[in-house]
């Protein structure tokens, strides 16, 4: 049987996550054959983007109340992924809390943060925080259920010509065990930390929640999403969702830029992939130095309004 895949695309309100570009990159690699799958209410611009996405042959739009719980949305996935060898969703947050269900519901394992494909049944995958790469091999005759690790794949262009969208209702009623109480988030116009071209970190040297406002105006002049260090995190500067790290998030932007961080191997794990690391910490012997392709010895209590009065100060 010809590998045929399924992609579950990720979207926040009518926008489509860069996480679904990547994920059909990394399908890519599988077969021609790509599919994306999108639940959303009103969901006609993210599947418009779904389908502008080069490789993808068709667009499975099912109308879906928002939020999307992955609770829900599993049933559903599971259902879709009938006569497709393989289901991929991104490793995010969306993708680590849905793809598990999945996988339970059609009685398979999951493959986690695939990074590369070596065969339609073997792929390659971190271990040991990013220090080893395991090759897995899938069963023969099961459907393959796997996270791709996003900041292993970059977004590919756009397509010449759209691929059709078949809109559809739900096969099945959702589960009732599941209910939305509240959605809380950061601000919706400032990039997503996992997918973002320019990230601003910081780390527990900043000292308060009061002075990562500081890094948050960086970031607005940058472009850059936000991000911190576990020690921030676990100071109760910043919540959670911001953590960069083997236990946090695994990103690749262009521009990393690592104000008062020390550099615990940790979260060097997440950073790896970084296209550009900048540090400023004010102690010389810091680890994030040896990683770093431009470094600052200074505080960030100075150094951080300098940059923001030159960049503007800057022509734009």
């Amino acid at each position: 049987m010809a590998a045929r895949v399924l992609v579950v695309g990720e979207s926040t309100g009518d926008l489509l996550s860069a996480s679904t570009a990547k994920c059909v990159a990394c399908a890519r690699e599988i077969a021609p054959d790509v599919e994306v799958a999108v639940f959303a209410s009103r969901a006609a611009p993210v599947a418009a983007a779904a389908a502008a996405l080069a490789g993808v042959t068709r667009v499975l739009h099912v109308e879906w109340p928002a939020p999307a719980l992955a609770a829900a949305l599993a049933p559903e996935v599971a259902r879709l992924a009938a006569g497709f060898t393989h289901v991929l969703g991104p490793s995010s947050t969306f993708g680590k809390d849905l793809m598990p269900r999945v996988a339970a519901l059609l009685g398979v394992g999951q493959i986690s943060d695939v990074m590369r494909v070596l065969d339609p049944q073997r792929f390659q995958r971190p271990i040991y925080a990013g220090n080893a790469i395991a090759t897995v091999r899938a069963p023969a005759g099961r459907t393959v259920v796997a996270t791709v690790r996003l900041a292993s794949y970059a977004a590919g262009a756009a397509a010449r010509e759209a691929a059709p969208v078949d809109a559809r209702a739900p096969v099945g009623a959702p589960p009732s065990h599941t209910r939305f109480v509240e959605l809380r988030s950061q601000r919706a116009d400032r990039p997503d930390l996992q997918t973002a071209t320019r990230v601003v970190a910081g780390g527990r040297a900043l000292g308060s929640t009061d002075n990562f406002a500081r890094l948050y105006e960086l970031a607005d002049e940058l472009g850059a999403a936000v991000g911190a260090s576990r020690a921030a995190v676990d100071s109760g500067f910043v919540p959670n969702e911001l953590q960069v790290g083997q236990t946090g998030k695994i990103i690749a932007p262009e521009l990393y830029l690592a104000i008062g961080i020390s550099g615990a191997i940790q979260h060097l794990t997440g950073i790896k992939d970084a296209r550009t690391i900048v540090a400023i910490n004010r102690d010389p012997d810091a680890p994030i130095f040896e990683i770093a392709d431009v470094g600052l010895v200074a505080d960030w209590a100075s150094a951080v309004p300098e940059l923001l009065a030159a960049l503007r100060a800057a022509p734009r």
